[in-house]
């Protein structure tokens, strides 16, 4: 094992101590707050934006201010939801096998941010790199990263490259 070997498990160690300490209901809540927060931003931004032509004159700032408020607003919406299902989860007791689930979610997590991490290295020369090859777990995410580029749009993907 090399440097990166170490920083793979670092990532997703860190990502399984994170959710065991905040729970899976408290990480999915979260995770649900923030794809529900891109979403109502991206389809209301526009509606927001009219409302606030008198104050703000250019459009790409008035567009980026009203997505970002609607950003806000969600996910501070969905921090209040997150932490009345949190008390509810501490007040049934089941916070021992919250943790234990949110460490295999957080787990899953830090391995699918590594394998982000790799298909974005595809952009770049590093899977030539020796150090790349000499990995032992470059070869593992690699495989989902290349799995991941399958999703893409073919003119996206192609510009993703694995030695």
């Amino acid at each position: 094992m090399i440097w990166v070997d170490y920083i793979i498990i670092g990532i997703i160690a860190l990502s399984a101590l994170i959710s065991l300490v905040r729970g899976f209901m408290r990480e999915a809540l979260s995770l649900m707050a923030w794809v529900l927060a891109f979403w109502v931003s991206w389809t209301f931004f526009r509606e927001l934006a009219v409302y606030l032509e008198s104050s703000i004159t250019v459009p790409s700032v008035r567009f980026g201010v009203s997505f970002i408020l609607l950003m806000i607003v969600t996910l501070v919406i969905g921090g209040l939801v997150n932490y009345l299902v949190g008390q509810l989860v501490e007040k049934t007791g089941l916070t021992g096998t919250d943790r234990m689930i949110g460490m295999f979610f957080g787990a899953a997590r830090g391995a699918l941010l590594v394998g982000i991490a790799v298909l974005l290295a595809g952009l770049t020369a590093m899977p030539a790199d020796p150090w790349w090859h000499q990995s032992v777990l470059t070869s593992y995410f690699q495989d989902l990263a290349i799995w991941l580029r399958g999703l893409l749009p073919p003119d996206i993907a192609d510009k993703f490259r694995y030695a």
